[in-house]
């Protein structure tokens, strides 16, 4: 496609202009919608739990099957980027995951519900690694900071604006509404992205390697299965745990020998070469381990020591991605002058110190401190999440970066599920060590269980509660001060431009 010479001087331009901003809106919709239904459905568990009959266990598998469904599409998204082009597959990736939404609505038990998750996922785990190739070749390489940071915005709403919308619309409505409000959202998404993406210029399409298909998808979704089990299960020495994980892992060290002999693997291996790619890939692990993994203590913090219900919960949280929302955008323009090194070593120092002050969290902890805790977590976090992504990406050639941003969301999902399963298995392990805790947690959702215990048992059952999600904060803080390793050593200086991007900036009609 020809670039118009008014649109090919404003990309060389250092501001984002109209064109990218327009692509840019389409993008954070599609992504916003996904991010959200992830957070929404936490909330919905244990009404779904009530609905159909059935328990937590089963009930969280809502979750679960949606997660296993991202990780086993998101393998496939470079090729079929590269073979079907970026705006075909992304409007076909809303459809799915519209009409997943509409389908889940429509749920007559859980297991009906849990499998239009896995139909919403298949769409779902698409849209991110799709926006950040359609956003990375309308902006150029000099510029992919700022437009990281733009596609930040849904990473720090999902999880501010899940629970208390997901709250506000189960309270006042019904759960077919946190799907239902997907239908009006994808339809606008759809159109937008058909007026205006830029149109496809598919490349003569490489063979596709079933092989690597057939190994990298199950491979991780088994994983994930076996991972996702452990928090049901209280151990890792589950049979249920360790054969899914053991079989996913094995299909996967295949996968990597395989894909190291192939000259056009399902997943490139070969962009590990990249120095640059590699160090950002290990600080995107060991951060997301700690980031989505002590994501879920604070809300259940919040309502089962204090008490709160799921949308006090929530507009609690919120100070965090108002932290984030200030530093974002800053760090995304300095990323594109001074490189990402400096940016997330100062981000995950900031974000350690915030984390520490949850280490030390009470029963009666003042909320204006946790607020203050929060806001400065979130101030980290702006410096850490994207910056890191840039310094995945913005060394790639044009013909790598589907590739790269898919290899980028696969480290992402995976590593967030790994926090995630390790951070419940030790909650749950030290709210199992002290009964009243057990008890006083139970105390909000049955009064009647208070009013059995002796006197000042219920305050001392709240103590252990609130000492049991302080301890488990550690295991989180440990892991982000371990990020600051592999993030010593990201670029410090704005890098070269590599051969191939500049030219083939798109930028919409």
């Amino acid at each position: 496609m020809t670039t118009p010479p008014d649109i090919a001087a404003g990309s060389a331009d250092d501001k984002l202009d109209a064109g990218v901003l327009k692509i840019a809106g389409v993008v954070v919709l599609g992504a916003i919608m996904s991010i959200l239904d992830i957070t929404v459905v936490t909330v919905a568990i244990p009404r779904f739990q009530e609905e159909f009959h059935t328990t937590y266990a089963i009930a969280a598998w809502s979750m679960t099957g949606y997660t296993l469904a991202l990780a086993t599409v998101i393998p496939l998204t470079g090729w079929a980027a590269d073979r079907f082009g970026t705006k075909r597959l992304y409007m076909a990736a809303l459809i799915f995951f519209v009409l997943g939404s509409v389908l889940c609505s429509t749920a007559w038990n859980i297991n009906s519900l849990i499998a239009f998750r896995v139909i919403q996922g298949l769409g779902g785990g698409m849209l991110m690694p799709l926006g950040m190739t359609i956003m990375t070749h309308a902006a150029g390489p000099a510029r992919i900071g700022r437009v990281m940071a733009v596609l930040g915005v849904p990473m720090l709403l999902g999880p501010i604006m899940g629970p208390i919308l997901g709250g506000w619309l189960i309270d006042s409505y019904s759960w077919h509404w946190i799907f239902l409000i997907n239908l009006p959202i994808g339809i606008v998404a759809l159109i937008l992205a058909a007026i205006i993406f830029p149109k496809d210029n598919p490349q003569p399409s490489e063979s596709f390697d079933f092989v690597g298909m057939l190994l990298a998808s199950p491979g991780l979704a088994a994983f994930l299965y076996g991972v996702s089990s452990i928090p049901g299960e209280g151990t890792v020495a589950s049979a249920k745990v360790l054969i899914p994980a053991g079989i996913g892992l094995a299909l996967l060290v295949a996968f990597v020998f395989h894909a190291l002999r192939t000259e056009h693997p399902l997943i490139d291996l070969h962009l590990f070469q990249n120095k640059s790619l590699r160090y950002a890939v290990l600080t995107m692990t060991l951060f997301a381990m700690a980031f989505f993994g002590s994501g879920l203590l604070l809300p259940s913090y919040l309502q089962q020591v204090r008490g709160e219900s799921t949308l006090m919960a929530g507009l609690l949280i919120a100070p965090q991605g108002l932290g984030a929302m200030l530093t974002m955008p800053i760090a995304g323009r300095l990323v594109d002058k001074i490189g990402p090194g400096k940016i997330v070593l100062t981000g995950i120092s900031v974000l350690s110190i915030g984390m520490a002050f949850l280490t030390q969290v009470k029963a009666d902890t003042p909320y204006p401190m946790l607020i203050g805790a929060l806001f400065v977590m979130g101030l980290g976090m702006g410096c850490t999440m994207m910056p890191t992504m840039t310094a995945a990406i913005q060394t790639l050639t044009h013909a790598q970066v589907a590739r790269g941003s898919t290899l980028m969301n696969i480290i992402n999902q995976t590593a967030g599920s790994i926090g995630t399963a390790t951070i419940s298995v030790v909650l749950t392990s030290l709210l199992n060590k002290h009964a009243l805790a057990g008890a006083a947690i139970a105390s909000h959702y049955n009064p009647k269980v208070g009013q059995d215990l002796p006197p000042g048992a219920l305050d001392e059952g709240f103590d252990l509660a609130a000492q049991a999600f302080a301890h488990t904060f550690i295991v989180a803080l440990v892991l982000l001060l371990l990020t600051l390793i592999p993030a010593f050593f990201l670029p410090r200086v704005k890098p070269k431009s590599p051969e191939g991007i500049g030219a083939t900036t798109v930028v919409a009609h």
